[in-house]
């Protein structure tokens, strides 16, 4: 079988053995500091007894899992930690796919390339929904599009890459579209702490059995190297999912859960505001270096990526490390997500070496 493997690590690793100084503009990796709570809870677990450093419950730990219950208005038995979003996603497709009611997954266009490395490595086919300028989805071209034959509708916002935020009308619609063709909704809502615009709707707002909501604490606490991630199922699916958890995983990362669960307790919402205003002055940085440099760009309104078109410069691999090498700035080319965006770059505006990138962007397209 193959898979379409997506291009980050090929393209950090270019980056990383260039002649000269790059600025990193590739991954998500938030360069600002965790909850401090987090940190805490770390130092308190190294302490525990060494019974505490054994597996823990593989679907999660109980306390674990009863916060996030609490907080997103389900039971804790529909949820299951995963080894991050990526996993949470993977068994969320998954039980999609096991349903039997079809093999395409339907995503977007532009589509964050995980998606479709993933569909095709779950023996389903991707098919895809061409996303509007600003990112934003019509339900009614996701209608037309879903069938029989569709398994799932995978969407994610706060939008990678576009920045889109989907209103609770664009998400009650595709949840009744999952519901009337029999798919389930994934609903990927990492980035749910990054709404820029106050217009986020969780499709856990509407009560269905036909939507699978995953998410993570890699980027809202800046721990993406902890793993720790979730998804929530409706009742009828989640017994199976806990089981391809088991045996893929055995269980999660205990210690990472364990700090996770006392930032969760112990921090208050100023730390995911101030996190937001720094993004904010960052899209308006490097937004003005874009303007200097005549590009077209989207200017998000939800993540942490600007997407950027240079006249002359198509987002192909090739450019991007003509881009390393020429201007010391590493992004993404926009091939990697999908035909539609195949003129066009994405930068990541998680490094505080920001500005400097901009300025060479502005210098080297001016």
């Amino acid at each position: 079988m193959e898979y379409e493997t997506p291009l980050f690590f090929h393209v950090m690793e270019y980056a990383s053995r260039a002649d000269r100084d790059v600025v990193d503009m590739v991954s998500g990796n938030p360069d600002w500091e965790p909850p401090a709570a987090l940190r805490d809870g770390l130092r308190e677990y190294a302490d525990l007894e060494p019974d505490r450093f054994q597996y823990p419950p593989s679907q999660g730990l109980v306390e674990l899992r009863e916060e996030i219950a609490a907080r997103r208005g389900v039971d804790a038995e529909q949820i299951v930690i995963t080894n991050g979003a990526g996993e949470a996603n993977y068994l969320a497709m998954a039980r999609a796919l096991e349903r039997g009611r079809g093999e395409e997954i339907l995503l977007t266009d532009p589509v964050y390339p995980y998606y479709p490395g993933k569909t095709t490595m779950l023996g389903g086919t991707p098919a895809y929904v061409e996303a509007a300028a600003d990112g934003q989805l019509d339900p009614a071209a996701v209608r037309e599009a879903a069938s029989d034959e569709t398994a799932a509708i995978v969407v994610n916002s706060p939008n990678n890459p576009t920045g889109a935020v989907y209103p609770e009308e664009t998400v009650r619609e595709l949840v009744a579209i999952a519901e009337a063709c029999d798919a389930i909704l994934v609903s990927d809502e990492v980035y749910d702490h990054y709404d820029l615009s106050g217009t986020f709707s969780s499709a856990l707002a509407v009560e269905s059995a036909h939507r699978i909501v995953t998410n993570a604490f890699s980027k809202s606490m800046a721990i993406t190297g902890f793993r720790v991630g979730y998804a929530i199922f409706p009742p009828e699916l989640v017994d199976d999912a806990k089981s391809r958890h088991m045996l893929v995983n055995v269980a999660g990362n205990r210690p990472g859960q364990y700090a996770v669960l006392q930032a969760l307790r112990e921090t208050g919402p100023g730390y995911y505001e101030r996190n937001r205003d720094l993004l904010r002055e960052r899209v308006t940085t490097f937004t003005d270096a874009l303007d200097a440099a005549g590009a077209a760009y989207t200017r998000p309104d939800g993540s942490f990526y600007v997407m950027a078109r240079f006249e002359g410069y198509p987002g192909t691999l090739e450019n991007v490390e003509r881009l390393i090498d020429e201007a010391g700035v590493a992004g993404m080319p926009g091939e990697a997500f999908g035909d539609s965006r195949s003129e066009w770059l994405r930068f990541a505006l998680v490094t505080p070496r920001l500005e400097e990138a901009a300025e060479r962007l502005a210098a080297y397209f001016a």
